[in-house]
C-alpha cells in the first residue's frame, strides 16, 4: 500500500546462507563446470585468446600480481566449487578486456590522443552516500558517466560495434539476473537499476590486478599487503589510458569517477588526474563499519562453504576501515580547498539540492535548468529505503559500537564534529 512503511529485512543466516529454489539450482549449475574453471594463469590466458583470437595483453607486468591473486584465491579455506567458477569467470573477462584495449590501441593509436577534462571524483567510504551523490550528479547530465554494463565489458567484441541494441547490455542484465537470484537482498544494500545503472570504476581499475577490489570478495590477507604495499599511480594510469580508449569509442566531455579506493590513494588521484575536483563524503564510522561488514559477509556466500565466519569478516573490515581512515588523516591536506569539498552524509540528505550547487560550483559547472530537472526526476523515483532497508546491526557481524566510536573518535572529531 503506498505511503505504508516497508518491514526491515534482517540477514539471520550470514553463517549459515539459506538460498531458494532458483538459488540452489544457480550454484548446482556452478559446481558442475568447477572442474573446467582452474584458477590458472596459464588456463585463463590461452581461453581468453582462443574467445577472442588475440594474443597481445599489453604490458605483462600485470602478470605476477594475477598469479599473486589467483594463488590467494586458492589457499582460502572453504573455497566453495561455485566460488571458484564466479573467481575464473571475472578474471576470464578482465583477461579479455586487456586484449580488447590493447587491439584498440593497435587498430586505432589516437585513442592515445584523446583529452581528458579533471574529472569529478568521489571519494568516500561504502554506505557513506556516495553512490546517491554520483547518480545525482549523473542525473544532471553534465557529466560522462560509466553505465554498469560498460564497466564488466569496457570494450565491444570483434563484429559487435555499433550494434544496436548493445549486445553487452543483454549479457549484463542476465548477470544480474543470476546475481538477484542468488542474493535477493543485495539490492537493498546497493541499488541498481539495472545494466545501464551508473555505476563505479571498480573494474576498470581490476584489469591491471591491482585494485582493493579483489579483497571485497573474501578474505586474502597476501593480497592486501601486497596492494598497501605497492605505488598504484601506475595503475590508475592504466585507468587513465581506459577512459581515453572509452571516450574515444562513445564520447562524453567530462569523466564521473567514484570509488571507495580513492580515499586513500588521493595523491595518486591529484597525480594522474591534474585539476580533479574531488569531494569526499562522511558519515558515522559506527553505522559504516557495520553495513559494509554486513554486506560484504552477505556476498562471501558465493565464494565459501558455509559455516561462514561472520565476526572475522566484521574484524577485518573494522581494520581495513581504520587503515584507509589513517590515510585519509594524513593525506587530506594533499587537496586544497580550490579543488576538493568534504561532504557529511547528514548535510547532504538534509539539503541534497543545496550540496550539489555547492559541488558544481567547485567544479566550475553551471546547476542548469535541464540538470536540475533531472535531479528531480531522479530523486521522485529513487526516495530513500523506497525498496526497503535492512536492519544493520553491529552485534551481528561481531562488533562492539563503543569500541569502534573509540577507535574511530580521532576521524569522527575532524570530519563530524562540526557537521551537525
Amino acid at each position: 500500500m503506498q505511503g505504508q512503511e516497508i518491514a526491515p529485512v534482517t540477514l539471520d543466516d550470514l553463517a549459515e546462507p539459506q538460498f531458494g529454489t532458483a538459488g540452489q539450482e544457480l550454484l548446482v549449475m556452478m559446481e558442475s563446470i568447477a572442474e573446467l574453471c582452474p584458477l590458472d594463469s596459464a588456463t585463463l590466458h590461452a581461453q581468453a585468446a582462443a574467445e577472442l583470437g588475440l594474443d597481445d595483453f599489453g604490458p605483462r607486468d600485470y602478470v605476477e600480481r594475477l598469479e599473486l591473486l589467483l594463488d590467494c584465491y586458492r589457499s582460502v579455506p572453504g573455497l566453495s566449487p561455485a566460488g571458484q567458477v564466479n573467481l575464473y569467470a571475472q578474471f576470464l573477462q578482465l583477461l579479455k578486456n586487456r586484449l580488447l584495449l590493447a587491439d584498440l590501441i593497435r587498430r586505432e593509436p589516437e585513442v592515445l590522443e584523446t583529452e581528458l577534462v579533471p574529472p569529478m571524483v568521489i571519494a568516500g567510504l561504502p554506505r557513506t552516500g556516495t553512490t546517491h551523490l554520483q547518480q545525482l550528479l549523473a542525473a544532471t547530465g553534465l557529466f560522462r558517466t560509466l553505465p554498469y554494463w560498460e564497466s564488466l565489458e569496457p570494450f565491444p567484441l570483434p563484429g559487435e560495434r555499433g550494434t544496436e541494441p548493445d549486445p553487452r547490455i543483454g549479457r549484463t542484465a542476465q548477470a544480474m539476473d543470476a546475481m538477484h537470484t542468488a542474493m535477493p537482498h543485495l539490492i537493498l544494500m546497493h541499488e541498481m537499476d539495472g545494466p545501464e545503472h551508473v555505476h563505479e570504476e571498480i573494474a576498470l581499475l581490476a584489469a591491471d590486478f591491482s585494485t582493493m577490489f579483489f579483497e571485497t570478495l573474501t578474505d586474502v590477507p597476501r593480497w592486501v599487503d601486497h596492494y598497501r604495499a605497492h605505488d598504484q599511480a601506475p595503475h590508475y594510469a592504466y585507468l587513465r589510458l581506459q577512459l581515453q580508449a572509452l571516450q574515444h569509442l562513445r564520447g562524453g566531455r567530462r569523466w564521473l569517477l567514484k570509488s571507495p579506493q580513492h580515499l586513500e590513494q588521493l595523491p595518486v588521484v591529484a597525480q594522474v588526474f591534474p585539476g580533479a575536483t574531488v569531494v569526499i563524503t562522511h558519515r558515522d564510522p559506527v553505522h559504516v563499519v557495520t553495513s559494509l561488514a554486513t554486506m560484504v559477509a552477505y556476498t562471501e556466500r558465493m565464494f565459501r562453504s558455509a559455516p561462514l565466519d561472520v565476526p572475522a569478516t566484521g574484524r577485518r573490515w573494522a581494520d581495513r576501515l581504520a587503515v584507509m581512515l589513517d590515510a585519509l588523516l594524513r593525506d587530506r591536506a594533499v587537496l586544497g580547498p580550490e579543488a576538493s569539498i568534504d561532504l557529511p552524509f547528514d548535510q547532504f540528505m538534509a539539503d541534497q539540492e543545496g550540496a550539489l550547487e555547492r559541488v558544481l560550483a567547485l567544479a566550475g559547472e553551471d546547476f542548469t535548468p535541464s540538470a536540475r530537472a533531472g535531479v528531480a526526476d531522479y530523486l521522485a523515483g529513487h526516495a530513500r529505503g523506497h525498496l526497503g532497508r535492512v536492519d544493520y546491526r553491529p552485534e551481528a557481524v561481531g562488533l562492539d559500537p563503543d569500541e569502534l566510536r573509540a577507535r574511530f573518535a580521532p576521524y569522527s572529531e575532524r570530519f563530524l564534529a562540526s557537521a551537525g
